[in-house]
């Protein structure tokens, strides 16, 4: 397995023992305590568990060499288990929305809750804490959207937990259950809130996009290294988990033979490999200089993306892009 798949497998076996951990902490007190709120953020922990565990999974598939099927590999079944994460979560959110409307429109009887509630907040907060920052350590350095999502999905959980602590307080102070009931609402707003975000971040990539533009000015800024290159247009960016996939047509002299006109694309994806972090794959499509195509509806050029900043140069430019 490679060391990236490693890195990760080893965050999600520290983030499924961590949430399994304070699940059974704020289920078990939050329950003792007769705190509903506090048995909502110990649900919430649970999901994290499951997400884990789907990471798992998707390591396994990850892993998996290119196949006649699947030429470019299986790194899909990050954004899709980001995506799997994402409903469950909503799930559990709009559980908990339920849950907490029945308790407040059938009027039942509850009881204040007692101060072990406030105990599980407080393993809840420092627990949530510690994970949130090692899932965005991990996260970062592997470039994993997977654990990234689960990071601010826990730093969520800990902005919940300072809820329900402040909740509890105001709840035993006042000895109104209406209040944690409240509360409880509130976390599931939140919780469905983390959710939508996800799911929009994995839908990026699963609808063939990418998040940060910016990767299209630092590719034209490599393309503009190679000497004869022109124009460089019609440029498409998708992402594979943590890598990236370029489509991209330039232009050259038109009296170049076929030969010269290969050289020169062989030069612009040379450039890209040294230029851009984590480059898959690059399919560099060539076209004789002042080419003009009617039908070309998609991808981007330089023009139509300088509004973005364009990052600091490795090297001096030889070439020269259109104004």
């Amino acid at each position: 397995m490679p060391l990236r798949l490693k890195q990760i497998k080893i965050a999600s076996a520290i983030g499924i023992l961590g949430n399994t951990l304070l699940a059974l902490i704020k289920g078990g007190l939050g329950y003792m305590a007769g705190s509903l709120a506090v048995v909502g953020d110990g649900l919430d922990s649970a999901t994290d568990v499951l997400s884990f565990i789907i990471i798992f999974f998707a390591l396994k598939i990850m892993a998996k060499a290119p196949d006649e099927q699947h030429p470019y590999g299986h790194h899909r079944a990050e954004a899709l288990a980001t995506l799997i994460i994402a409903f469950i979560i909503l799930s559990a959110g709009i559980q908990l929305f339920l849950v907490s409307m029945a308790k407040i429109l059938t009027a039942t009887e509850s009881t204040v809750p007692s101060p072990l509630a406030m105990v599980a907040s407080f393993c809840s907060i420092l627990g949530k804490l510690l994970l949130a920052l090692y899932q965005f350590k991990v996260g970062q350095k592997t470039n994993s959207s997977m654990l990234i999502a689960n990071g601010r999905n826990m730093l969520a959980d800990l902005y919940v937990s300072l809820g329900v602590l402040v909740g509890t307080v105001l709840t035993i102070t006042f000895r109104l259950p209406l209040i944690d009931h409240l509360v409880a609402i509130l976390i599931s707003f939140w919780i469905m809130r983390t959710a939508v975000h996800i799911f929009l971040d994995a839908n990026t990539e699963l609808m063939e996009g990418v998040k940060d533009l910016s990767i299209y000015r630092q590719v034209f800024a490599a393309v503009q290294e190679v000497e004869d290159v022109f124009n460089p247009h019609r440029t498409r960016i998708r992402k594979l988990a943590n890598l990236y996939l370029i489509d991209i047509d330039i232009e050259v002299d038109g009296k170049l033979t076929v030969a010269e006109g290969h050289r020169l694309a062989v030069a612009v994806e040379k450039v890209l490999r040294q230029r851009i972090e984590n480059l898959y794959d690059v399919a560099v499509h060539v076209e004789p200089k002042g080419n003009i195509e009617t039908e070309e509806k998609y991808g981007l050029s330089p023009q139509e993306i300088s509004d973005l900043p364009l990052p600091e140069a490795k090297s001096p430019a030889r070439g020269t892009l259109p104004d």
